[in-house]
């Protein structure tokens, strides 16, 4: 039990800079008390004491702002950074290592008693400010969900979601079910789920600009050999004077506008 906290703690010390020492963490973490208080709430919740659960995630909502229903399951590692106004419901499954931010609601959309109605996260997820994930599918282990995304579908492991409603960005290192654990590289963290590959805008103008500049190169390539092999090209009288004979599409410094 007490490795357990000790984990609970560390946990927090490792991926927020603002936590100066394990005093700070105990002392002034909600998120921290939310996960404390769950677990009594779903022992009672899990041995037939239903109404005792519920009142002690009653209590924990109250004192922390962070509403979790007891029956939900939550594994070690999870830390509910700031946290207020999260909301995870019945059916709700919380993988290991998780980060979620404040705003979050795991929910679900269906009305039927006794069936899975709430998300299940993977290891190593996380859910960044004001996202909505709703229904009862996986979102698979590493995967991230933008600030105020509306996830509704499945989300594979180590992609990103973003958008209302989300749009599937996949991983570009996938997950390869031949690599062993050992083999895989250890993910870094990122605070909020931002990284520089994630923006969908982005990546679809480096596209553009990326496939102007290839069109550009092919055009210069296609004056070049007509240059050659055409008997008019010599005298000038057959090759425009606008004529793109050297590449000028400068993808570069486009790609410097948009973002790398």
């Amino acid at each position: 039990m007490f490795a357990r906290l000790r984990s609970d703690i560390q946990c927090i010390l490792d991926r927020d800079p603002a936590a100066r020492s394990t005093w700070e963490v105990i002392t002034c973490y909600p998120g921290l008390h939310a996960i404390w208080l769950h677990r009594p709430a779903h022992w009672c919740w899990t041995h037939g004491l239903k109404w005792l659960g519920r009142f002690i995630s009653h209590l924990a909502r109250w004192f922390t702002g962070i509403e979790i229903h007891p029956g939900a399951k939550i594994g070690e590692r999870v830390f509910f950074d700031h946290a207020m106004g999260v909301v995870v419901g019945e059916t709700a499954e919380i993988g290991d290592g998780c980060t979620i931010y404040q705003g979050v609601t795991l929910g679900g959309t269906s009305l039927y008693k006794g069936t899975k109605r709430h998300p299940t996260l993977g290891k190593d997820v996380v859910v960044s400010a004001g996202a909505k994930v709703l229904g009862g599918f996986e979102v698979g282990d590493g995967a991230k969900i933008g600030s105020n995304a509306v996830v509704i579908k499945p989300v594979p492991a180590g992609a990103t979601a973003v958008g209302i409603p989300a749009r599937i960005i996949p991983s570009k290192e996938g997950h390869s079910a031949d690599v062993t654990e050992d083999a895989k590289p250890k993910p870094q963290f990122t605070a909020y789920g931002i990284t520089q590959e994630d923006d969908p805008l982005s990546l679809a103008m480096r596209g553009l600009i990326d496939s102007a500049a290839s069109q550009e190169h092919q055009i210069a390539l296609l004056w070049q050999a007509i240059e050659k092999l055409s008997d008019c090209v010599k005298t000038g009288d057959c090759v425009p004077d606008d004529a793109a004979l050297k590449e000028q599409f400068e993808a570069g410094k486009l790609n410097d506008l948009v973002g790398k």
